[in-house]
């Protein structure tokens, strides 16, 4: 599944806010500036997630954009919905008012689909990871990156999480021993064995 510029921008937007959270509301010109976004679009996508209660707004010479909550409140779920609305990896599934799984192909109660299991797990692995994102883990994560080893990286990047205590500051891993033992300075005289 492809996310669309509005979930990659949208996503950026709320990185940076998260980043300056406790300043003052950030100009969004300010924003596109910095990240190389086009403002009008970024227009559009703040008043999408201002409307879903994830930022505010304020007026005036002083004025701009703050996150509504904490970032450790903010999951990427609730961001990528906001932007870009259910998260379905094909067109035929899609979520219904109950929260259970419907395929529109299926609306013979004798049809079913064959393939519905395997995109069904497909949509649930991508949403438990949104779920399982805080606003707060994307800006943790250069910094985690940067002192993780790695196998750490890869793992992150894999999105495999670092234990819970790792996720605060970097692991701090002992470096291998030398051997210290000193090395007798080269003298001019020969050899000699013991014969």
């Amino acid at each position: 599944m492809m996310f669309s510029t509005k979930a990659e921008y949208g996503v950026r937007v709320m990185v940076e806010l998260a980043r300056r959270a406790g300043e003052d509301p950030i100009p969004l010109a300010e924003i596109a500036a910095h990240d190389g976004l086009p403002l009008a679009y970024l227009e559009h996508l703040v008043a999408r997630l201002r409307k879903a209660g994830l930022l505010d707004s304020r007026r005036g010479s002083r004025g701009g954009y703050l996150l509504a909550r904490s970032p450790t409140e903010i999951t990427m779920a609730e961001v990528v919905e906001a932007l870009e609305g259910s998260i379905a990896p094909i067109e035929c599934i899609s979520q219904a008012s109950d929260g259970s799984i419907v395929c529109s192909r299926e609306s013979d109660p004798a049809h079913v689909c064959p393939t519905k299991l395997l995109w069904t797990r497909v949509r649930f692995a991508i949403v438990r990871t949104l779920q399982e994102t805080t606003l707060a883990d994307l800006v943790l994560a250069p910094a985690l990156l940067a002192g993780a080893s790695l196998q750490d990286s890869a793992s992150l990047a894999n999105g495999t999480s670092l234990p819970r205590d790792q996720k605060t500051k970097p692991s701090r891993r002992a470096p291998k021993s030398i051997d210290r033992t000193p090395v007798p300075a080269p003298t001019s005289e020969p050899m000699t064995t013991g014969a």
